[in-house]
Formats: C-alpha cells, sequence, structure tokens
C-alpha cells in the first residue's frame, strides 16, 4: 500500500513538474540542443581554462557571437531585401506593366483575366511588403517573451555545459535502465539533435545551390548571391527560398519573359520546394535510423504540436520512445526465456 501511495505522488509531481517546466519548454530544448552541438568544443576550452564557470562562460560567449549576432543580421538584411524586392513588384503592378504585358500578349490574355478576377495583385503585394518589413523588425527587436526566451537559453546554456558530467551521473542513477541502455538512451538523443540541426544545414544547402543554379541558367543577375540568401532564407522555419524566386518570376512576367518565369516558378514550385519534403526526411531519417515517414510526420507533428521547438522535441520523442520499446522487447524476450527454463 505504501509503494502505490509514493507511486502516486511521484507521478503527481512529476505531472505539476512538467507544468511548471512549460512555459520554459522552448529555452530548454535549445539549450540543451547547442549543449549537446557545442560539447566538443567546450570540452577544449576546459582543457585550456581550468575554471569551470570561466571555461563555461567564455563558451556561452562564444556561441551567442556565432549563432546569435550572424542570425539576426542576416536575417534582417534578407528580410529588408525580400520586403524592398515585394515593394517594386507591387510599384510596378500598380504603374499597369501587367496589364501592358497582357495587352501586348493576347495569348495569355484569359489567364491574366482570371488573375485580376481572382487576385488583388497590387494588395497582396503591399501587404507581403509590409508583413516582410514587420516581421524583420519584430525578429531583430523581439518581444519581450522572446528575447526572456533567449536570455534564458543562454542562462541554461551555461549550467548544461559546466555541469554535464553531474547532470549525466544524475540521470544515470535516476533512469529505472541499466547502464548499457542509459547510454543508448544518451546516444539516441545526440545523434537525433545532430542528424536534425546538420540535416537542416544540409537541405538549405541543397535548396540553394538548386535556386541558385536556376538563376544562373536563366541569366538572372547575380545568382550565386540569391543562392546563398536562398540557403539562409530555407534554415528559418517561417521563411523559405520562395521569397526569392516568387518576386523574381514575377518580376520575369512584368518583363515579359514570361516564358523564364514559368520555368523559374516550376523549379522554385516542384523541385526546390519538393526537395525540402523529400530530402530532409531521407537525411535525417536515415542517420536516426527511421524510416522516410515518420521522421517525415516527427518533424512536422513536432512543429505543429510544440511550435519552433518541435523541430527538435519531435524527433526526440519518436527516436527516445523507439529505444524504450525495443528496451522493453528485450526484457520481455529475456523474461520469457526465464519462465520457459
Amino acid at each position: 500500500m505504501g509503494t502505490l501511495v509514493l507511486a502516486a505522488a511521484a507521478i503527481v509531481g512529476i505531472v505539476v513538474c512538467v507544468l511548471l517546466a512549460e512555459p520554459f519548454l522552448g529555452a530548454i530544448t535549445w539549450a540543451l540542443a547547442l549543449a549537446i552541438l557545442f560539447v566538443p568544443f567546450h570540452a577544449w576550452i576546459e582543457t585550456k581554462l581550468k575554471q569551470p564557470n570561466l571555461a563555461a562562460m567564455v563558451s556561452v560567449l562564444t556561441i551567442v557571437l556565432l549563432v546569435v549576432v550572424p542570425t539576426a543580421f542576416l536575417v534582417e538584411r534578407l528580410v529588408e531585401e525580400a520586403a524592398s524586392g515585394a515593394a517594386s513588384v507591387r510599384t510596378r503592378v500598380a504603374g499597369g506593366e501587367l496589364q501592358r504585358l497582357l495587352d501586348a500578349h493576347p495569348g495569355i490574355a484569359p489567364i491574366g483575366k482570371w488573375i485580376n478576377q481572382q487576385i488583388d495583385l497590387p494588395s497582396m503585394m503591399a501587404s507581403l511588403a509590409t508583413w516582410l518589413s514587420n516581421a524583420g523588425a519584430t525578429f531583430v527587436k523581439g518581444s519581450v517573451l522572446q528575447v526572456a526566451e533567449v536570455l534564458l537559453t543562454f542562462y541554461m546554456l551555461f549550467y548544461f555545459l559546466r555541469d554535464r558530467n553531474a547532470v549525466a551521473r544524475l540521470l544515470h542513477d535516476w533512469m529505472p535502465l541499466e547502464s548499457a541502455d542509459t547510454e543508448r538512451l544518451f546516444q539516441r538523443v545526440f545523434d537525433t539533435v545532430h542528424a536534425t540541426v546538420y540535416g537542416t544545414l544540409a537541405v538549405a544547402a541543397v535548396q540553394g545551390s538548386l535556386g541558385g543554379l536556376m538563376f544562373w541558367i536563366l541569366g538572372l543577375p547575380t545568382p550565386l548571391l540569391w543562392g546563398v540568401v536562398m540557403s539562409l532564407l530555407s534554415v528559418v522555419p517561417v521563411l523559405g527560398s520562395f521569397l526569392v524566386w516568387i518576386p523574381a518570376a514575377i518580376l520575369l512576367l512584368l518583363d515579359g519573359d514570361w516564358g523564364k518565369a514559368l520555368i523559374l516558378s516550376g523549379w522554385g514550385g516542384i523541385v526546390v520546394g519538393g526537395i525540402d519534403n523529400v530530402l530532409r526526411p531521407m537525411l535525417v531519417g536515415n542517420q536516426l535510423r527511421l524510416h522516410t515517414i515518420p521522421a517525415f510526420i516527427s518533424m512536422i507533428g513536432g512543429l505543429a504540436l510544440f511550435g519552433a521547438p518541435g523541430f527538435i522535441l519531435g524527433p526526440l520523442a519518436v527516436t527516445v520512445t523507439l529505444l524504450l520499446i525495443e528496451v522493453w522487447a528485450a526484457r520481455d524476450k529475456i523474461s520469457n526465456r526465464q519462465q520457459q527454463e
């Protein structure tokens, strides 16, 4: 009876702790991911600086300089460029260039008429330009909650790096698993984070390369620059390479190069856009020893369930659960064998 009461109290306590930690889920997730990715670097810093607090502080400051500052600067600049492109398209559409294009090509007049009936293109471009400008300003300035989450992330990262060995020992003691299974669990978590982050970077590089290649084939200016821009935009979940190739396709259409506009639209929508849905689960799934479908569901479902942290939490939940099922099945087989004997 006493054991049942203790177990019930422990379960209630765990539920309360989860509810308490829920507001900090994003900060905890990103701090854990950064700690896993930068542990080798921090271990090297520790060999140079013998003070644990100083070593952790140097590592955190270095990570801030490597991750936060360039990301904020690049996203601000890229969003500003995209907003400028959308504003240029809006001005040209409002100036009647689309109508002049339709008048010069009667064959596509029905398409233009349908577009005018279905879409208020000038208003859409104005809204897009305004949204992009606001998105850039919001990302860089941030709300109070966003700033607090960033600060909490690096506050937790400091302790994750400094006390990682103590945390690992504590988890070893608390885990209801054999030592070998606990090590497998830790390794699976590390592999998941590495695969998710580096898989995203690989997909972004492929998308940017394919987009830049088509810009070069079509003779568009600075294809290398715009390929890099598309790669960077592909890393950000709320953005994407479409912020580059859609305005470029519209500008080609307004210039009368409707053939190039159609090619770029098809390439961007089918190849560049579709590669994310195909290549990301393949890269991440193979490293996680997951089939493409579970890998895809874990990432997209994680984003839908947890928001941005779900990008990592989704694959983590699936891989850890599968490992626990493997351990359970192995124990069950051993138990059945012992009963038969």
